[in-house]
């Protein structure tokens, strides 16, 4: 084992904000991850972490970096919002652009559409990754890297454990995306079917790797949120603080007796 602490952060939109809240209440008990993977949302927040962003000011970035404005709207492109016009917001967060930059590991995945594979960043630049991580298709349009086309990394791998296995003494994790029943009324759009779909999916082969992590997150509340739903960023954080206080207990004895192997 090289780390102490690791740390699994899962895509999920807006709901992912509740990492944060998670994040926060570590720091208040002096708890420090020291490597992250995380998928989309996840991975936005891990990089936030590893480049020495306090929680406090997690929520400004993505109230800063909000891509939902006219002039972020996509011209002949597959989406709606140009992934490409966001590197500019994302570049007073990470000046430096540049995995070896950061304080902490980190492990970023995309999805790579032409191959139909998973692929995990951990060097070189950062921000395009970045992107490519969170650029939920239909939505955003994908993200190329060394010609290559990349969108969300939930759509193969929402839970990214693998990275993490073997390299850290205690696995701390936390799913943004959980599944609960739903409403006739709630499937009565094109849309609302397809993300119920893809949500589906991302959950069931997330949860057969549940079993690595020593301590999961995963507030049942946050199934009341949208993916899009940039007008409650706090109070999906402090559904993710108040989760985390309430088992900060575990997480202290995971920490007192780490794995073995």
């Amino acid at each position: 084992m090289e780390f102490p602490l690791g740390l699994v952060l899962s895509g999920g939109g807006s709901r992912g904000l509740a990492h944060v809240g998670l994040l926060r209440a570590l720091h208040e008990e002096g708890i420090r991850p020291h490597c992250i993977a995380g998928t989309s949302a996840g991975a936005l927040i891990g990089a936030l972490h590893a480049a020495g962003h306090p929680p406090e000011a997690m929520l400004d970035f993505f109230a800063e970096v909000n891509p939902f404005r006219l002039k972020m709207f996509a011209l002949r492109k597959p989406g709606f919002i140009d992934s490409a016009k966001i590197v500019a917001g994302m570049r007073r967060w990470f000046p430096d652009d540049d995995f070896a930059a950061l304080g902490h590991r980190l492990f970023v995945t995309a999805t790579d559409l032409d191959s139909a594979a998973s692929e995990i960043f951990t060097s070189g630049p950062l921000i395009l990754p970045l992107l490519a991580s969170s650029s939920v298709p239909l939505v955003f349009t994908p993200t190329v890297i060394d010609g290559r086309r990349f969108v969300d990394g939930g759509i193969v791998n929402n839970f990214p454990v693998e990275p993490l296995l073997g390299l850290c003494d205690v696995l701390l994790g936390s799913y943004a995306s959980p599944l609960s029943p739903v409403q006739p009324r709630g499937l009565a759009s094109s849309v609302a079917v397809s993300q119920r779909a893809l949500e589906i999916g991302m959950f069931h082969a997330s949860r057969r790797k549940f079993h690595h992590v020593d301590w999961l997150l995963s507030p049942p509340e946050l199934s009341r949120y949208t993916i899009f739903d940039t007008r409650r960023h706090g109070e999906i954080e402090e559904i993710g603080y108040q989760a985390a206080r309430e088992r900060i207990a575990g997480i202290r004895a995971c920490l007192a007796a780490p794995r073995t192997g």
